[in-house]
């Protein structure tokens, strides 16, 4: 199940740069424990359905998973044996765009060694660096 939006005000957007730090998104709102990145980058659908997948499955039956994430920003490529020019290309995948401190994902109802356990499986599929954080910690 890809995540992308229902529709959009523009079909294609400028590539952009990441600057800065996370100014809202930045604490746990809904579970225990969380993840929170530590570099910036861009995290695609299948990125967040692969940590998602890794997660419920580590988890069981045990917690409740919170994806505080989405994929709003469309990128495109261009065919393979394309010759420059003749326009932008085609929406390839859409990405999240995810900045130090963004809060991605959190876990409530388990133990903090298997909440732990989950959000590091979840990690090992992420494209950038992320901490465990506990509400007791914050």
């Amino acid at each position: 199940m890809a995540l992308l939006p229902s529709r959009t005000k523009y079909r294609k957007v400028h590539k952009g740069r990441i600057y800065g730090t996370a100014q809202s998104c930045n604490s746990l709102a809904f579970g225990d424990f969380g993840i929170q990145s530590l570099t910036r980058g861009r995290m695609t659908s299948r990125q967040i359905e692969a940590a998602r997948v890794a997660m419920t499955r580590s988890l069981k039956r045990k917690g409740k998973v919170w994806i505080r994430v989405f994929p709003h920003k469309p990128v495109t490529k261009k065919p393979a044996e394309t010759r420059m020019g003749k326009g932008k290309g085609s929406v390839e995948y859409w990405c999240a765009v995810i900045k130090p401190g963004t809060m991605l994902f959190e876990v409530a109802g388990c133990s903090a060694t298997a909440a732990r356990e989950a959000l590091r499986l979840a990690d090992t599929k992420l494209p950038f660096h992320c901490r465990f954080v506990s509400r007791e910690e914050a």
